[in-house]
């Protein structure tokens, strides 16, 4: 009988995961690999698709698991995944929003299903191959989740739905590497991944055409209108409001002589609103659905740095309780703030929590 930990490990097909088995089993775990099944029976699977958990991403995995000699399982979890991610994304985009699956995917998903998966069957852990790092702080007395140590590849932005329970079992090994050096580590090994390119696609796309996937399941959404000036004047016709998102410059299709971007989209009047650059910049926004890590709750104002979006690079603001939300105020104002994103708050390299974008403030 075995008096190793035992540590669950989601397998999605790439070079991550599969150095996360081979890096925990260096460190004395007994590995088991899954992979966790969730296409739904209609999503077209082009030629040559690559998506996380994919067809091909479970035969990558299986054939690591073989390499590095662990046991590898596939688990059912396509309606799971189906409620709580695909039906999620497709609801927001009906509200006018532009949701983060991944969000999503590793709060309810991952890290909540894969959990109770690995307490059913007794196991003490369970690791992803996710850039960042979990520890438990002696000061603090808690489990605190921190930034990776590679800036380019520091995932700790999507993970900020971690509850104390989670980081308790949750091991991150490869928080602690840079990317390049997980790919020596596995061409090392000799694994068929260790050059396999990363999936840039929403993986429930594959062909990454979320306009025709909406088309599919919410043909609503696509439904053309109007294009409205901040006045309300009508500037033209819109293809439909999930085409668009806040920010966007190209493939309006309206000459007016100057630049104009989407600054808002409005459900109600299906329209999407047009303005000039200087209308994407807001001094604040509300926050609801706020989950956090290195405290309780959020009492009074607090400065920080955050992140609006996943490529942003994190900027001082004030933090505040405002209702059953979090007011958050720039230091400086912020282009392209978008309603159904995530807004995460940090303590130099430590997540002290985050939540969903509710609205924005000019």
């Amino acid at each position: 009988m075995s008096l190793k930990p035992k540590v669950l490990v989601a397998m999605s097909g790439g070079v991550d995961s599969s150095v996360t088995v081979h890096l925990l089993k260096e460190q004395g775990y007994e590995v088991i690999g899954v992979t966790m099944q969730q296409w739904p029976e209609d999503t077209p699977l082009p030629e040559g698709e690559t998506g996380c958990c994919s067809l091909s991403a479970v035969e990558d995995a299986r054939r690591v698991a073989h390499k590095l000699d662990i046991p590898h399982y596939v688990l059912n979890y396509k309606d799971l995944f189906q409620e709580q991610v695909i039906d999620y994304f497709v609801e927001e985009y009906l509200k006018g929003r532009t949701p983060n699956p991944c969000m999503a995917c590793n709060r309810v998903y991952r890290f909540g299903a894969l959990l109770q998966k690995a307490k059913e069957l007794e196991i003490d852990y369970i690791a992803t191959g996710h850039y960042a790092r979990v520890y438990y702080d002696e000061d603090r007395k808690r489990h605190v989740l921190a930034k990776g140590k590679d800036a380019n590849k520091d995932q700790s932005y999507f993970l900020y739905g971690f509850t104390q329970e989670q980081m308790k079992r949750t091991l991150l090994p490869i928080g602690s590497y840079t990317k390049p050096q997980i790919r020596e580590i596995a061409a090392e090994l000799g694994l068929s991944v260790a050059k396999k390119p990363e999936s840039q696609e929403i993986c429930f796309i594959p062909d990454n055409d979320y306009r025709r996937f909406l088309r599919d399941k919410a043909p609503v959404s696509l439904e053309p209108g109007p294009f409205l000036d901040e006045t309300g004047r009508v500037l033209g016709q819109h293809n439909g409001i999930a085409c668009y998102t806040i920010g966007q410059r190209k493939g309006l299709g309206l000459a007016l002589g100057i630049p104009v971007y989407v600054v808002d989209i409005d459900p109600q009047r299906n329209a999407v609103i047009i303005g000039p650059e200087t209308a994407l910049y807001s001094r604040g926004l509300l926050a609801l659905n706020n989950n956090w890590i290195l405290l309780d709750e959020l009492t009074e104002p607090l400065e920080v740095t955050v992140k609006i979006r996943y490529r942003s690079p994190a900027v001082p603001a004030i933090i505040k309780p405002k209702g059953k939300g979090i007011e958050v105020l720039f230091k400086q104002p912020q282009k392209a703030v978008t309603p159904g994103q995530a807004v995460v708050y940090y303590q130099e390299d430590l997540v002290l929590g985050g939540g969903v974008i509710e609205e924005k403030y000019q």
